[in-house]
């Protein structure tokens, strides 16, 4: 990995950190009314998918679903939206949600959907904690 890694601004202020996998970054999205996991290679300039060296490429989609089956695990859902939009946010992201028929967007899109609920007290770093075990990784 890099060592000029740097995570944009927006996703800094919008997530809390989880953990490293060894291409991507971790975070958990600071709204309480999703259970939603954002992953961010730890890549310099890359803004799609396809900027990604294919073995990079083939170990982002090997993440994704290592940490979608850590979020089914922690929050069970009945359906995983899968995403890398980068519309606002240009730097390469990949968006796990898990969806609960009936949350706050069903059946639309979580993004850009009503305001964000923050977390409880004590709330996020049970889930961090809960995701941390379950992907095998430490802040």
């Amino acid at each position: 990995m890099t060592d000029t890694f740097a995570l944009d601004a927006r996703l800094t202020a919008d997530t809390l950190p989880v953990g490293d996998l060894p291409l991507c970054r971790v975070l958990l999205m600071r709204d309480r009314r999703y259970a939603w996991l954002v992953l961010v290679p730890r890549r310099d300039g890359l803004v799609e998918v396809a900027d990604l060296p294919d073995e990079d490429r083939a170990a982002l989609w090997r993440e994704v679903d290592t940490a979608a089956a850590a979020l089914r695990a922690v929050a069970p859902c009945d359906k995983l939206n899968l995403g890398a939009l980068g519309n606002i946010v240009r730097q390469l992201h990949v968006h796990v949600v898990a969806r609960v028929e009936g949350d706050a967007a069903w059946p639309g899109p979580v993004w850009g959907h009503g305001v964000a609920e923050p977390y409880a007290e004590g709330e996020a770093e049970r889930r961090v904690a809960a995701l941390q075990a379950a992907l095998g990784v430490r802040p």
